[in-house]
């Protein structure tokens, strides 16, 4: 029996990276997964492959920032699935510049994506988890969420911290509902977000060596950490952060 058996898990940003491993990884541990991304081609290739492999998985096209396609997708896993018992609010969005080059524009259309993207797809699920008798919320955050950083982007870091602090909010007024909400912490993982620094050697040496386990992490490195807090072994965790960064902010 797979560790998310009977459950219905919903899932953004997953057409690609660590959403798409942690589709793959929960449908194969037996949940009915609906994900969603605006990499339309993309994420019809991981819904084929996972449902040529007999598992159950939906794809629709959600763009974070509008409250009317997190209804949408909500409403899809209700109707297809009948209920909902895990969000993964997975989708972000990384701009790499200081304060002061970083545009008004810039400024918004990160907050809108990795916070406002956070909050819609939060309000919407909760009344969903609520009848199908609770659930679990796991929110992607980042070290950056955690700790400044000389090279880091001052704006990511803004909205990786509000996505911590948005959990805490959500796990103490929502474990009434049976809710629970932690957020995950990656530290440098291989994909999409951080190639331009993967294809530098010289400053892909230099991230290397602040890796105490001395390697990048993997898209299933995280997508394990997503696992366990949607699934029943972590029925006495809510509001913590767990973080998977090789021991980058243990020093």
């Amino acid at each position: 029996m797979g560790r998310l058996e009977g459950k219905v898990a919903l899932i953004s940003g997953g057409a690609r990276g660590q959403g798409a491993e942690e589709a793959r990884l929960m449908a194969e541990e037996g949940a009915k997964v609906v994900f969603g991304d605006i990499l339309d081609d993309l994420g019809k290739q991981v819904e084929a492959e996972i449902t040529e492999a007999g598992r159950d998985a939906t794809y629709v096209h959600l763009d974070v920032t509008r409250e009317g396609e997190w209804q949408s997708a909500v409403a899809t896993a209700v109707r297809k699935y009948g209920g909902l018992h895990v969000l993964v609010n997975n989708a972000g969005i990384l701009i790499r510049k200081s304060i002061e080059d970083t545009t008004e524009e810039e400024w918004d259309r990160i907050m809108a994506v990795n916070v406002k993207g956070v909050f819609l797809g939060t309000k919407h699920a909760i009344p969903a988890m609520r009848d199908s008798g609770g659930g679990s919320i796991v929110n992607i955050s980042s070290t950056a969420g955690l700790v400044g950083s000389l090279e880091g982007s001052p704006s990511y870091t803004a909205t990786k911290g509000a996505v911590r602090l948005f959990t805490k909010a959500t796990a103490i007024q929502h474990a009434k509902d049976g809710i629970r909400c932690n957020s995950v912490h990656p530290g440098p993982i291989d994909t999409e977000m951080i190639r331009d620094t993967i294809t530098d050697p010289e400053r892909w040496a230099a991230r290397l060596r602040r890796l105490p386990l001395g390697r990048v992490g993997t898209a299933a490195d995280i997508a394990y950490g997503v696992l366990y807090l949607a699934s029943d072994e972590a029925s006495f965790v809510t509001g913590t952060e767990l973080v998977i960064d090789g021991g980058t902010t243990a020093e």
